[in-house]
């Protein structure tokens, strides 16, 4: 067994261990130039509806198929929920066939990623940089010219068209 393998095998137990909780942030990809959005518990409650609240705050996942904006094609941008923040550009959206909307790439300084452990093998996840909402994972099976799927939680979004008509 390589070291490296068994090493990834050992933190993922230990995760297990933990609830799946460990994070180990897995890029640098988040803007220092954002200011940060820090809300108290009390505050986002008022802000979110329950459904936002438990995917942002709790790093739920919202059941497929039930975001409206899996039909959504308009061009436009899609931001953060929790604070506007632009995450991802129309152009860049696909349909993945998985149910949540996906994108193949995202607007760059705008999220930040962390392995996640929750269940037991790693995924990578990410997070708006501006107020920390959960957003998604990112999967290595989209389309070219990525070959990513940045796939995001309908709720956890809100789309501005370009044309607001």
């Amino acid at each position: 067994m390589r070291r490296r393998t068994f090493l990834n095998a050992a933190l993922a137990v230990g995760a297990g261990a933990l609830g799946g909780r460990l994070w180990i942030p897995t890029d640098a990809d988040a803007s220092t130039a954002i200011e940060k959005v820090n809300r108290t518990d009390t505050e986002w409650r008022k802000l979110l509806s329950p459904e936002q609240y438990y995917v942002l705050r709790e790093e739920g996942t919202e059941r497929p198929f039930t975001s409206p904006l899996n039909k959504e094609d308009r061009k436009g941008v899609f931001v953060c929920a929790g604070c506007d923040l632009p995450l991802f550009r129309s152009e860049t959206k696909y349909d993945s066939g998985t149910g949540w909307p996906s994108f193949y790439t995202h607007i760059t300084g705008s999220v930040e990623t962390k392995l996640d452990f929750a269940l037991i093998y790693p995924r990578k996840e990410y997070h708006c940089v501006r107020c920390g909402g959960h957003q998604g994972h990112v999967f290595k099976d989209g389309p070219p010219p990525t070959g990513e799927r940045w796939c995001n939680n309908g709720v956890a979004l809100r789309f501005i068209p370009d044309d607001p008509v």
